[in-house]
């Protein structure tokens, strides 16, 4: 029932028809906090690393937002469950505060693009 109510939602949604059909591959948003300045030393090799870890337990990141103080982090990743999202998180020494399912997208848009924000505007996850 509950498959059913999803799969309605994502074709409402304007899902394609792969998307909906792909039961094996989830969307997860993950909330993080870190203390004040955690976050400055973030270099290509920690990435990296991180990147590889993930990689191991099958989670993938797509994209992080971040709030002004760098003190919040809401992450998407793709991964077989929220259990390997924690594991991943637990693999890689950071918390995972909330992890919740993105069942489906509102508004499309290629996963992994990069939005150019005009100066002086800001960005709101609501």
């Amino acid at each position: 029932m509950m498959k059913a109510i999803c799969a309605a939602t994502a074709m409402t949604l304007g899902m394609s028809a792969a998307a909906a059909e792909q039961e094996n591959t989830h969307r997860y948003l993950v909330e993080r906090t870190f203390p004040v300045g955690a976050l400055d030393g973030v270099d290509a090799a920690t990435k990296k690393k991180v990147n590889a870890n993930n990689k191991s337990l099958d989670v993938n990141w797509e994209k992080s937002y971040t709030n002004v103080d760098k003190t919040k982090t809401y992450c998407v990743y793709t991964a077989p469950s929220a259990d390997a999202v924690r594991a991943a998180a637990k693999l890689n020494g950071m918390g995972a505060d909330v992890v919740t399912e993105i069942p489906a997208d509102i508004k499309s848009e290629p996963r992994g693009a990069v939005q150019q924000i005009a100066a002086g505007n800001q960005r709101y996850l609501v």
